[in-house]
């Protein structure tokens, strides 16, 4: 079997409070008294109050913007180019923060054997894994391989890679590291989907070491996959390219369409990886927004605080997309290291959600 020996994370400079973001959103928007009382209102309920960023615009004036233009229509408004720009500028260095936060003790990066980059946010050729391959020194025949545009469950999808591999090579010491800036995407029409997106979404990077699990190091010993796709949410999430940038829809049925399919989805999972689901002591669930964490809990009539990891992430950044399962696999891996459960076949159950309507779930254990 394969392990995640260790997960680092690092977020950009810029630290927003949400109530600056709304005041950012509201000036930008320019809505009518009763559609800025509904704004302010789903701000509040929103369980988030800090987001980062790599644009500084969103809790300063227009005096002091870098991103956008201090005009009353922010014209001319960025189009895609600009914003590549920006992700080719960040998302390296971020992701070295990462990837060092990782390898703190662990390995050595001249170690690294295979390099696997996720990304829904930033794309070109060559992109961040050649970037990365030269920033870490790594040598020009290392392995290498992109996940991109899957959206929230890449990661997942990235783990699953770096088990086969570590699986089929057991010298194998694979580098995956997930890097989004969601907060170059801002669209400024006042659309619901707009809206939602501005609402939810953060910048942020995780790196995560998998080796097979001879390994000496610690860690979270990966028992299994299993994902399905909801055909009937196909068009409930989505992520497309524009000449301004990256276009979300998020419709406010996804929560329903998840807490409809989840329970059963999720154990069809444990039967797949032979685990019942009272072992499962840990819920890590990727915090696509409250009300996706509220029906996962309903849906399988966890008690109130079975997703309290996953609500502090949500409440501490937002919803970095890619990035966000892993901060929360972080959390709840240290929180196993605490409480003595390594070694006593502690289980976790991971879930995250993404465009299709995704779900993927992976089951592990510590070792």
């Amino acid at each position: 079997m394969s392990k995640i020996v260790s997960i680092g994370t690092a977020v950009p400079a810029f630290r927003h409070r949400q109530q600056d973001i709304l005041q950012f959103m509201q000036g930008v928007y320019a809505l009518a008294e009763d559609e800025q009382r509904k704004l302010r209102y789903l701000y509040r309920q929103s369980a988030i109050d800090t987001r980062y960023s790599v644009i500084p615009d969103y809790s300063r004036g227009p005096a002091e913007w870098k991103f956008y233009p201090s005009t009353e229509n922010l014209e001319p408004f960025p189009a895609l180019e600009q914003r590549m720009v920006w992700y080719n500028k960040y998302a390296a260095p971020l992701s070295i923060h990462a990837i060092r936060d990782c390898m703190d003790g662990k390995l050595n990066q001249e170690e690294i054997t295979h390099l696997i980059t996720v990304s829904c946010t930033g794309m070109s050729a060559p992109g961040l894994d050649l970037q990365l391959v030269e920033l870490l020194g790594l040598p020009r025949h290392a392995w290498r391989s992109s996940v991109n545009f899957m959206g929230c469950y890449a990661a997942v999808h990235a783990l699953k890679i770096a088990d086969a591999i570590c699986k089929s090579d057991h010298s194998a010491k694979v580098l995956i590291v997930c890097t989004e800036l969601c907060t170059l995407h801002f669209q400024r029409e006042a659309t619901m989907d707009n809206i939602a997106s501005g609402l939810l979404f953060a910048d942020g990077s995780a790196a995560a070491l998998i080796t097979h699990d001879a390994h000496p190091h610690h860690g979270l010993e990966l028992s299994g996959f299993y994902g399905e796709v909801i055909p009937k949410g196909r068009q409930d999430m989505s992520w497309e390219l524009s000449s301004t940038g990256f276009l979300m829809t998020l419709s406010s049925y996804i929560p329903e369409l998840i807490g409809a399919d989840f329970a059963a989805l999720t154990n069809r999972a444990l039967d797949h990886t032979g685990c019942r689901f009272e072992e499962v002591g840990h819920w890590c669930i990727h915090p696509g927004g409250k009300k996706i964490l509220e029906a996962v809990a309903g849906s399988l009539q966890l008690p109130a605080d079975a997703l309290q990891t996953s609500a502090g992430i949500l409440r501490r950044y937002g919803n970095m997309s890619s990035p966000t399962i892993l901060f929360v696999l972080k959390k709840i891996m240290q929180q196993m290291q605490l409480s003595g459960q390594v070694g006593k076949n502690a289980k976790v159950f991971g879930a995250a959600f993404g465009p299709g309507l995704t779900m993927e779930t992976f089951v592990g254990r510590a070792v």
